[in-house]
């Protein structure tokens, strides 16, 4: 009886601080493939201390990293994490079973967001953060999409269950991480619209979906539960399309 195989795929921009804790909880997968895009600190070597195969290059965009990431593995399954990422035993063990006895081709994965040492589990989404993921895949099922950031995805097959174990995301260290974080997410998706002569539609819509997206965001998805931290997640959301289509329509590059 044969099993099917599983990589773990992680992409990195100099993480040489984040990326030991990541690898040392990918152990139980067949190989793991760690893209280095325009590194220049000690990543590399860390990846090869951990026995990684390495994918080198520099890639302006986010969908095409992860995309040369997914053509590297050598498995049939695929379990794509970022450096900021844990797998706990218990969702190693699930996803080994999944992959053993699923007729399906994807499979999103719950995750527990961290600011600091704060388990945040409510309120994300809107494209800031996430409350799950679709991470578990055949390796012919998932193509992303050419952005710089939040690319776009098209799939291959059949949905499956969602797994029930936690993937561990330490998103930000604190909520000065959270605003640089969502200045980073708007430029690069003020980049995106430039190139494609865009400006994410007008003033007005865009001041729209700063309330729709708070709503959604801390009322909906219960970030009120989590106190200042959730209003916070909200607000970003909110701010997220907003500062993209300002930047896109006033600021060059």
């Amino acid at each position: 009886m044969t099993f099917p195989t599983l990589t773990a795929l992680v992409v990195v921009h100099n993480e040489e601080r984040r990326l030991p804790s990541c690898l040392d909880k990918l152990r139980f997968a067949d190989e793991v493939v760690v893209v280095l895009d325009k590194c220049s600190d000690g990543t590399r070597d860390i990846a090869l201390a951990f026995g990684a195969r390495i994918i080198e290059g520099s890639w302006d965009l986010e969908g095409d990293r992860r995309n040369t990431g997914i053509a590297a593995c050598a498995t049939e399954w695929i379990l794509e994490v970022d450096a900021d990422e844990h797998v706990p035993p218990a969702l190693a063990e699930e996803v080994r079973r999944t992959i053993g006895a699923t007729s399906f081709d994807w499979h999103e994965i719950p995750v527990d967001n961290f600011i600091g040492e704060r388990l945040v589990r409510h309120g994300w989404g809107a494209s800031y953060g996430k409350a799950a993921y679709p991470g578990l895949f055949r390796k012919s099922a998932k193509i992303w999409g050419r952005d710089r950031v939040h690319p776009s995805l098209v799939w291959r097959g059949r949905k499956g269950p969602m797994l029930e174990s936690r993937l561990l995301h330490y998103v930000d260290k604190n909520i000065s991480d959270m605003i640089r974080r969502l200045d980073s997410y708007s430029t690069a998706r003020a980049r995106d619209l430039r190139e494609r002569g865009e400006t994410w539609g007008g003033t007005a819509s865009n001041v729209r979906r700063l309330f729709s997206r708070f709503f959604k965001c801390y009322v909906r998805r219960g970030g009120y539960k989590e106190g200042g931290y959730g209003f916070i997640i909200a607000v970003c959301a909110g701010l997220y399309p907003l500062l993209s289509h300002f930047k896109a329509k006033y600021e060059k590059e």
